[in-house]
């Protein structure tokens, strides 16, 4: 059901929700460079350019921060805005499909202004050629009329310092690329890294949290920040619900087995991807759309969601003939792999079903 089609009442209960939990969010957003936990090269290295563009009195370069969804790129924009005491325009790549968009927003930058352009690689190849000059010369060419007597109208902008962000930094092109002075690749924090976000959240929130609770909630983050505020404040609820408030490693591993988050961080369907890849199919290999219909999804919600973790875990691999789990995936589900079929005998079940698109 669309959520147009849902009770008028339903509607605003879960417009409610959505906007509680982006509250939330932001307030646990640090604020300054020297709060942001994790990422000590990217901020050691953004750090340098933020001070020597104060110090010259000028627009720092452009910023691309590239990395997987979840590990603080809108919170560096934000917070080099506040290191700078500038303002800062937010907008995504998707949100700009002409170049006449992107150029309202130019044109409406103030001096200093930082520009935050989320999935940049989205955005459409009109508006990612004025771009380039934007950046370059710090201008832009207005087209006015159309045919034989449209004329370009050239427009000034004042510095300003733009920042981008991709989860998919090998789609953009080179010319855009190569026009960011400083590029900053995220990576996924390690356990006391988050171990770190929890506590500090938690402090945040009002949330009593012992360093065991932290360490079991931390351990279940996929290595991701974001994911780790998610858990906790579902952590909490339970806690506050069930128990006195007090989040221990045991009340946390029972609330995370609630929301189906096991020991490893693997969710629901994470869990139902690998079942189905070693109960249906002996452990493959099977093609995507083979195992999306298993588990009734759609083949770019398994590959986009579902794999990239469970390929990082050591728990899937992608071959050229398809997917294939490997002697991990046995081993945390507690399942026994079948043994080798040889000439002439019953083929696995996997055989049966060919890797239909690898």
């Amino acid at each position: 059901m669309s959520p147009y089609d849902a009770d008028p009442v339903d509607r605003l209960v879960t417009a409610a929700a959505d906007g509680e939990d982006q509250a939330v969010e932001a307030a646990l957003r640090p604020k300054q460079l020297d709060e942001f936990i994790g990422q000590e090269r990217v901020r050691e290295q953004l750090s340098l350019v933020l001070q020597a563009a104060r110090k010259r009195g000028s627009a720092p370069d452009h910023v691309l921060l590239s990395g997987p969804p979840g590990l603080g790129k809108t919170t560096l924009s934000m917070i080099i805005a506040a290191e700078l005491g500038a303002p800062i325009r937010i907008t995504s790549g998707p949100a700009i499909q002409h170049a006449g968009d992107l150029a309202a927003i130019l044109s409406s930058l103030t001096e200093g202004e930082v520009l935050f352009l989320d999935e940049i690689h989205r955005m459409s190849r009109p508006a990612e050629e004025m771009l380039y000059m934007a950046m370059e010369d710090f201008r832009v060419d207005v087209i006015v009329g159309k045919g034989p007597g449209a004329t370009a109208i050239p427009l000034e902008l004042p510095p300003f310092t733009l920042v981008g962000a991709t989860t998919r930094a090998g789609l953009l092109p080179p010319p855009l690329r190569d026009r960011f002075g400083f590029t900053g690749h995220m990576e996924f924090y390690a356990p006391v890294e988050l171990e770190r976000v929890v506590r500090r959240s938690a402090a945040l929130l009002d949330v009593e949290i012992d360093p065991v609770g932290a360490a079991e909630i931390a351990g279940r983050s996929r290595g991701t920040p974001r994911i780790a505020n998610r858990l906790l404040r579902r952590v909490r609820d339970f806690a506050q619900v069930r128990h006195d408030g007090l989040v221990t490693a045991e009340i946390a591993a029972r609330a995370l087995d609630v929301y189906e988050v096991d020991a490893r961080g693997l969710d629901r369907l994470d869990r139902a991807v690998l079942d189905a890849l070693l109960r249906l199919f002996g452990g493959g290999p099977v093609g995507l759309s083979t195992l999306a219909v298993a588990v009734g999804e759609e083949s770019e919600t398994v590959e986009e969601v579902a794999e990239p973790f469970l390929v990082r875990e050591g728990l899937l691999a992608r071959t050229p003939r398809g997917r294939i789990a490997t002697a991990a995936a046995w081993q945390h589900l507690g399942l026994t792999p079948p043994v080798q079929t040889t000439r002439g005998a019953v083929p696995a079940q996997s055989e049966l079903f060919p890797a239909d698109e690898g």
